[in-house]
């Protein structure tokens, strides 16, 4: 089983991986980064997964889809005694998490097994199981309570629950799995066939909202619906991805907890929302952004919970083998307590487009910008650990500098176009040196390019973003030889590496396939140069690597031809959606931010 085997239904409060074979292998209760109660993604059968599927599965044939614009994913299984399709959900508008799985007869009759082990605190404790007076069956371990109800047969056996049954042409066999809170009173059952109405309609209604036109209108639809899936309603956070410690090269130890909110992607994921035509989404993710860097500014780091919390103790499961034996699991992420300045500027680039947008801005937000800002002057000298979270030695690398730079230059255009009380005079100066310094210090003339850290000759495709934040112009001759450089030394059949971790001491062992955000970057760079046939085609490769149901992980690896790494992962959708977006039309984000260059709102360039 390969990660692209999975496909993803939510309900904006968690999600679940179901896979090919009809088996839910991955689902943390009652939020995405809750301990997981389903964890065979990470370990074993017996870590805990619920499977639906044909009990003879020899000469069996597979075809799954999710219904157009929705969130609803059919599995159709053709076998020697006929065809059925299982429809997987959650129900939108649920009292409390809740999975809903109907198993129908299309032609045939085909006789079916039901297998449900459940085991919280990722795939370890057992609950105590029983059943209700209305014949549910209930499973409680400590605060946790989960409810199977159906009218399929089942029974106990070696601490599961299975059940067999037959389903014939015009049948259907529903089956509802909900969530709550043991110590509560439970909510009345919901009804399954209403639930599907009700959640179909709830995504035909969202993606009406889309205002793409393009050609590639069916994945940008499903990758918005998988971004809003990936999003926390109660507080408008997305976790960078629904799983953790998904390798980034199988048997390594390149395996990290990515069920966060990364401050990183905050740009990324308020310029995605805008341009497709969601403003509710991009506010919501502006307000838990604020929400979360409220407080000391000394005490800013680069990633949160889905909640705003600061807490993401990272250790490691001993119990669970790791996805195809790799490991460690881990749970929560180190990075957290990093250096990371680049976040500076991502934070001051969404409040600033959000601003220019028109969305709410209330005045203490921008008292919040400046408080980053002095805090900004303070450390902007400093070495960090970079975009890619080095656990090595802190550096002085040429993204984190240039977004340094963004910070200051979107406070600036606050100041200039928008009235906003500010030091304008000093963050000038600073913009300017810190212009003057990258553009001395990072450029190498021999490679005719910018390299990873000051000083340094190896090259990183994060430098990819200068032109894309607005650094320099698309067609500035330092721009163009870091473009071919990349395009020289970091291609691996044609997509990009983020950089040659063969060269680069990163702290931590293995090799890893070619990061698809880089790729995207490098489209948007071709495009921003003219090159957009160039860009177009590398768009459309990076299309065929998605799975069946077009979804997209971290990285791929070129000679296994598997996707790796955390899945789905928001910013591979979030640059699918600018890319297309870019290709489409001028006002794309790769071309509203690099527009800065031109309309007099930063420095001159050294």
């Amino acid at each position: 089983m390969t990660i692209e085997d999975y496909a993803i239904i939510g309900d904006c409060h968690t999600a679940c991986l179901v896979s090919k074979t009809g088996s839910i292998d991955w689902l943390c209760l009652p939020r995405f980064d809750s301990p997981a109660c389903f964890a065979a993604l990470l370990g074993e059968a017996e870590n805990g997964h619920w499977r639906i599927a044909p009990r003879d599965d020899s000469g069996i044939s597979i075809s799954r889809r999710y219904r157009p614009d929705t969130l609803v994913l059919e599995t159709e299984f053709r076998t020697r005694n006929g065809t059925v399709r299982v429809t997987d959900f959650m129900l939108m508008g649920a009292a409390k998490p809740t999975i809903g799985r109907l198993v129908s007869g299309l032609a045939g009759s085909v006789p079916m097994r039901m297998k449900l082990v459940i085991r919280f605190d990722y795939g370890r404790l057992v609950p105590w199981v029983k059943r209700d007076m209305e014949d549910a069956l209930t499973a409680v371990v400590g605060p946790h309570l989960l409810t199977l109800r159906t009218p399929a047969p089942h029974h106990g056996e070696d601490l599961s629950t299975v059940g067999e049954f037959t389903v014939s042409a015009g049948e259907t066999v529903p089956f509802l799995l909900s969530y709550g809170i043991s110590y509560e009173a439970q909510p009345e059952p919901e009804d399954i066939f209403d639930g599907l109405r009700r959640t179909e309609a709830y995504w035909l209604n969202w993606t009406k909202q889309c205002n793409y036109r393009g050609p590639w209108r069916d994945a940008v639809i499903r990758s918005l619906i998988t971004l809003k899936a990936l999003t926390y309603a109660p507080t408008g956070g997305m976790v960078a991805a629904l799983t953790t410690s998904v390798p980034e090269r199988l048997g390594g130890e390149r395996n990290w907890d990515y069920r966060c909110c990364w401050l990183r992607d905050a740009t990324f994921t308020l310029l995605s929302f805008l341009v497709a035509g969601y403003r509710e989404e991009a506010e919501a993710w502006r307000r838990w952004l604020v929400r979360a860097i409220a407080g000391q500014t000394s005490q800013v780091q680069p990633l949160y919970t889905i909640l705003g919390e600061n807490r993401l103790d990272e250790w490691e499961v001993p119990w669970l083998n790791g996805f195809a034996a790799s490991k460690p699991v881990r749970i929560g992420n180190a990075a957290y307590s990093q250096l990371q300045l680049d976040v500076f500027g991502e934070v001051l680039d969404a409040l600033h487009h959000a601003r220019r947008c028109g969305l709410a801005d209330e005045e203490e937000t921008w008292r919040l910008e400046v408080a980053l800002l002095k805090q900004l002057v303070a450390l902007h000298d400093e070495p960090d650990r970079g975009i890619w979270e080095m656990r090595g030695d802190n550096r002085y690398f040429t993204h984190s500098k240039v977004m340094t730079w963004v910070a200051f230059d979107r406070a600036i255009s606050g100041v200039e176009h928008f009235g906003l009380p500010g030091p304008v005079d000093d963050w000038r100066r600073l913009r300017e040196a810190l212009h003057q310094e990258i553009c001395d210090k990072a450029f190498n003339s021999k490679l005719g390019s910018f390299v990873q850290a000051y000083g340094e000759s190896e090259l990183d495709a994060s430098s990819l973003l200068i032109p894309l934040v607005g650094f320099l112009p698309p067609n500035d001759p330092r721009v163009i030889g870091t473009v071919e450089a990349i395009q020289r030394n970091l291609l691996s059949d044609g997509f990009v590496r983020r950089y040659d971790t063969a060269a680069v001491a990163d702290g931590v062992s293995g090799s890893e396939g070619v990061f698809l955000i880089c790729s995207f970057w490098l489209a948007d760079n071709l495009v921003l140069q003219g090159r957009k046939d160039e860009g177009q085609r590398l768009f459309e490769r990076l299309l065929e690597l998605r799975n069946d149901v077009g979804l997209l992980a971290e990285e791929y690896d070129r000679k296994a031809q598997i996707q790796l790494g955390n899945f789905p992962q928001a910013l591979s959708h979030l640059s699918l959606v600018a890319t297309a977006y870019n290709l489409q039309e001028r006002d794309g984000p790769a071309h509203e931010r690099s527009k800065r260059m031109t309309n007099g709102l930063r420095g001159a360039a050294s």
